[in-house]
């Protein structure tokens, strides 16, 4: 037992990327007993910090930085910040940074997701993107100053940040190649509702609108349309920021994902992965899940710790498999979703767009397995529960909005 507990002592576990699941790993290490080094690396240089503030608070000037209340030095934990990781040598156990290489017993690959950039504007004055607190930094003396923008791509982020520009006092444009916001992430009967809340805030929504080119103060779409724009903000996605692994050996997908199984575990036995750079698979929803959103990055830590703590005393390892949960701020709406609706085969409404509030819920054979709900939070927390139970739910008592989510389960 002695010899066990000295090789926890002194093994190595090095986490590359310190975002929030990066943060979390080493985190949940040390609260679930690991006593071994743990060495976190990030490319920024600023301390670790939250991403959800950038896209209001602090574009606001409401907060000057969202930083992890973290005591990084009482946790014993190595922080090395403003240094990239340039590639990994599995069979040396070696990663390589711009500063030299770092030996590991383990390792974590925790990189997050990169914005994707328009093609052909990323030496265009005034074009910019939202996913660091540099480009937050950038950002708000552009609200600041009441400048016309032009957002590109109704997602979550656009709708976000076109919210606080318009908070701002901003002339705001947003443009669409899909017929709809939120085209790629629920089905059309859901989000075509949606479109009217732009409008209900001042903001122009332009959808099947195809980007032409971006010039010095004005962007221009397929058609002709010349639109002015002081400043023009992309929020077209995200892909996983594992250019890196490359030649590593590490299997990653088509979208760059990297691939780990039930335990977060990669095609390398001493290498996890987790949060927005990683896909898992899901028994739940019988197929690999990429999740790209804060709560996967809280929670997917402390079952890489539990596994790197079985690891060490023998024991099997824990599966990863949870209800994806999102949220989303925008237009005076708090918007949240759980679960995954791809394989559903019935839709529900529990009130509906007309309405301050509303849900909507999937489900598959009778039972639960996704909920959205609009200014309705006690039904998502209800619903958040009912999917991880199973438990199916009488149609009817669950289609009426008066009767608590979790009373219509049978």
């Amino acid at each position: 037992m002695s010899e066990q507990r000295n090789e926890q002592r002194t093994r190595r576990v090095v986490v590359a990327g310190a975002g929030m699941a990066g943060v979390q790993t080493a985190v949940a290490l040390r609260e679930q007993g690991f006593t071994g080094s743990i060495t976190l690396i990030g490319a920024e240089p600023h301390q670790p910090y939250d991403r959800p503030p950038l896209s209001k608070a602090i574009l606001l000037g409401a907060a000057e930085g969202s930083a992890f209340e973290i005591d990084f030095e009482a946790l014993d934990i190595d922080l090395h910040l403003g240094r990239e990781v340039t590639g990994v040598r599995p069979a040396e156990h070696l990663l390589d940074t711009e500063a030299g290489p770092v030996p590991y017993d383990t390792l974590v690959i925790a990189t997050g997701a990169e914005p994707l950039h328009l093609p052909g504007t990323g030496t265009v004055p005034g074009v910019h993107l939202l996913r660091t607190l540099d480009d937050a930094a950038r950002l708000r003396p552009v609200l600041a100053e009441r400048h016309d923008i032009v957002v590109i791509g109704a997602g979550w982020i656009g709708a976000e940040f076109a919210t606080a520009a318009r908070e701002a006092g901003c002339a705001v444009t947003v443009v669409e190649a899909a017929d709809r916001p939120l085209a790629g992430a629920l089905p059309a009967e859901v989000t075509a509702p949606m479109a009217d809340w732009y409008a209900a805030l001042g903001v122009e929504l332009i959808t099947h609108a195809r980007v032409a080119g971006i010039e010095a103060g004005a962007v221009l779409l397929a058609g002709g349309r010349r639109i002015a724009a002081d400043a023009v903000v992309v929020g077209i996605g995200a892909r996983p920021a594992t250019d890196w692994l490359a030649g590593s050996g590490i299997e990653t997908d088509a979208a760059g994902a990297v691939v780990a199984d039930a335990s977060l575990r990669t095609s390398r036995p001493d290498v996890y992965a987790v949060g927005d750079c990683a896909s898992f698979p899901s028994a739940r929803y019988g197929r690999r899940l990429l999740v790209h959103h804060w709560d996967n990055a809280l929670q997917g830590p402390r079952t890489i710790a539990a596994n790197v703590l079985a690891e060490e005393r023998g024991e099997p390892p824990l599966s990863y498999d949870p209800v994806p949960y999102f949220w989303s701020e925008q237009f005076g709406r708090f918007v949240q979703y759980a679960g995954d609706h791809a394989d559903a085969d019935t839709t529900l409404w529990r009130g509906g767009p007309a309405d301050d509030a509303w849900s909507v819920l999937w489900l598959r054979d009778g039972a639960l397995v996704a909920l959205l709900a609009v200014g309705r939070p006690r039904d998502l927390a209800q619903g958040r529960k009912l999917i991880l139970s199973g438990a199916r739910l009488d149609p009817g008592r669950a289609a009426d909005a008066s009767v608590p989510l979790k009373a219509a389960s049978g």
